[in-house]
């Protein structure tokens, strides 16, 4: 049974398991009370003046306490998964990287001290718009509708359950993942930029190909998305 569980786990797309492993991994940390939420999220001069360089990553991946998180764990895996199916994953993570900096600093003057959901709405947006007209995407997997109308509802959720400041930290998001699209994967050029470089494409090979069932760096590249 566990060979099986871990075969399965190995045959998910790289990029989309160390995104949904960050999170179930951060999050367990302060649900099971090992480390204190204050030690994962966001505090700029403790990263600057304390060198607590870690808050950089686990910003991205603290959850919500109670049974939402299973929501933001599925819609996570969800989004992931849908953009990295057929496409580059050294491309996919290169270009990550550069977004979740992006998102950072406008959450860094909003005071934001976690940046979970400005990701999912940067994800959700790119794959709402790289989804072909007429095909349904689902919102934390209770709500699906016509891919144009996903960020919306995702944004609406937001504004319902954490109110208008919740709601400027997910168009921080929008707005990542819209200049994301429109610069790389919706040009016309071929953004041979934004490709990951060899060093990385190799470290990424080390680190994400030990024992896994799905290889890095097989899909399609930026001038076929």
């Amino acid at each position: 049974m566990s060979s099986s569980i871990l075969s399965d786990i190995r045959r998910i797309p790289p990029v989309t398991r160390f995104l949904t492993g960050s999170l179930l991994g951060v999050s367990m940390l302060y649900m099971l009370e090992i480390v204190w939420q204050n030690s994962l999220i966001y505090r700029f001069h403790e990263v600057l003046q304390s060198y607590q360089i870690w808050r950089l990553y686990t910003s991205f991946f603290v959850g919500s306490p109670g049974l939402f998180f299973l929501f933001e764990l599925l819609m996570l895996y969800y989004t992931a998964n849908q953009l990295e199916s057929g496409y580059d994953s050294p491309d996919l993570a290169w270009q990550l990287f550069f977004a979740c900096i992006a998102i950072m600093v406008p959450c860094h003057l909003l005071a934001t001290t976690i940046f979970l959901h400005p990701l999912m709405h940067c994800l959700v947006y790119l794959l709402s718009a790289r989804t072909p007209a007429g095909e349904n995407l689902s919102c934390y997997g209770f709500i699906t509708l016509p891919a144009k109308y996903a960020p919306h509802a995702m944004l609406l959720i937001e504004l319902l359950i954490g109110g208008r400041e919740a709601l400027f930290r997910a168009l921080v998001g929008v707005a990542v993942g819209y200049v994301w699209w429109r610069i790389v994967w919706g040009s016309e050029k071929d953004a041979a930029w934004a490709r990951a470089p060899t060093w990385a494409k190799n470290l990424g090979s080390k680190v994400m190909n030990v024992g896994n069932g799905h290889t890095w760096g097989s899909g399609q590249t930026l001038s076929d998305a």
